[in-house]
């Protein structure tokens, strides 16, 4: 039985494939008349799933290198490989990626199929780093995709429903060092004044809270240390820094999080809250998240505050971040600055109830739901929220007519 990472939903596909080679994986996806294929699993609701078969790329991501072109400044790895291990290879090379997730156990297709992100004023989330695709199509061929095809921009955040992807090319620039600090007990007041000095404090500032009293329990910074830089004292508003490594949520042994305390170290061993090595959490949880235009922060952070009292009892604990704007088709920042309020929630089955009241309180600030995280499953208009929606079905209806990569997902919410 597969379930996903936290077990919040069991795949009811008939067979799961492993193909050992490219070949293996184009014949399967040719005679196949319903076909997905399956990630790291990190996402909460049927998104992956199909009718027919999946397929699992961790064989091919086995045998399969990680290629960098240093006068392009690209990277071009196997779709099934993990952040972490990707970014590792980069380092050892002296290269390096834009931004990184909280998790970097997260797979690399997947990722960039969700528009998944880090965070930061000026970082756009992982898939606007993509330069190319490999992916094979609804009748077995393998096609490529660059920046120089018009296609790329929709089919990059596309859920799978173009195809099996099989590489994927990245930007990439000189390896960089980041310093990690966090700030405890920021009072509410002050976030909400001061919320566009704080997220520009750092390369990447993730504030944690569970909604409820007078401040925002953390506030997690990341900066580059950049040679001969004098590090100036960041404005902590209130806060106070911390004197100890902490986790985001309250009481739990901090030895899987990044290190802190301001302890120069390379990238991708700071931009991720939790390391490689550790797994960062029982997987005991489910996950939400919303991201809309940061116009609205102030505002949107405030309404869910006033729904405290059903939201912290379900919480175990909520991160606000930040994601620059990007032009992809289906990406949750699709041509807007973005605030985004992500729930790590108790695996409970009130989550469930609560998210249309959230839903509803955002929804006079456009939130996108999070593809790979849940959302009240109702039916909602999402196409007025991302412009080039229509494009994208029509992609999908000329890549796949016969509906191959189409499951139960697509249908109720894409297609």
């Amino acid at each position: 039985m597969t379930t996903t990472w936290s077990g919040s939903h069991t795949f009811g596909a008939a067979t799961v494939h492993r193909p050992r080679t490219l070949e293996e994986l184009q014949e399967l996806v040719a005679v196949s008349r319903r076909v997905r294929a399956l990630g790291s699993r990190h996402s909460f609701n049927d998104l992956a799933d199909s009718p027919g078969d999946l397929v699992v790329l961790d064989a091919l991501a086995a045998t399969d290198g990680v290629a960098v072109d240093p006068v392009a400044r690209t990277a071009t790895a196997p779709a099934g490989m993990r952040y972490g291990e990707l970014a590792r290879e980069l380092h050892a090379r002296g290269w390096a990626l834009h931004a990184m997730a909280s998790l970097p156990h997260i797979g690399l297709a997947g990722a960039v199929a969700t528009a998944t992100h880090g965070s930061g004023d000026h970082a756009r989330n992982l898939a606007a780093g993509v330069a190319g695709l490999e992916l094979v199509g609804a009748d077995g061929t393998l096609r490529v995709l660059d920046r120089g095809d018009d296609e790329l921009a929709g089919s990059v955040v596309a859920l799978g429903a173009l195809g099996v992807v099989t590489r994927v090319t990245f930007d990439v620039e000189p390896t960089y060092d980041v310093a990690q600090t966090v700030d405890l007990d920021l009072p509410w007041d002050a976030a909400l004044e001061h919320f566009d000095e704080i997220t520009a404090s750092a390369d990447s500032v993730s504030l944690f809270t569970d909604w409820s009293g007078p401040a925002v329990q953390q506030v997690w910074r990341k900066a580059r240390v950049r040679a001969g830089d004098e590090r100036a004292e960041v404005e902590r508003y209130g806060a106070r820094p911390a004197t100890a490594k902490k986790h985001p949520i309250a009481g739990i042994d901090p030895v899987a999080c990044t290190p802190q305390l301001g302890e120069p170290g390379p990238w991708h061993e700071r931009l991720p809250h939790f390391r490689l090595d550790f797994t960062p959490s029982s997987g005991d949880e489910l996950q939400s998240e919303y991201l809309l235009p940061r116009r609205h922060a102030a505002a949107a952070l405030a309404a869910v505050r006033a729904l405290s009292s059903v939201v912290t009892p379900l919480l175990l604990v909520s991160e606000v971040r930040t994601v620059a704007a990007d032009d992809l088709w289906l990406s949750t920042a699709h041509g807007v600055d973005t605030v985004a309020l992500h729930f790590t929630w108790k695996q409970v089955p009130e989550v469930a109830h609560v998210l249309p009241t959230i839903e509803d309180a955002l929804a006079p600030f456009d939130a996108r739901p999070h593809w790979g995280k849940l959302f009240a499953d109702r039916e909602r208009d999402l196409a007025r929220l991302y412009p080039r929606w229509d494009d994208f079905r029509a992609l999908v209806a000329r890549r796949d007519p016969g509906g191959v990569f189409t499951n139960d997902f697509l249908a109720r919410h894409v297609l």
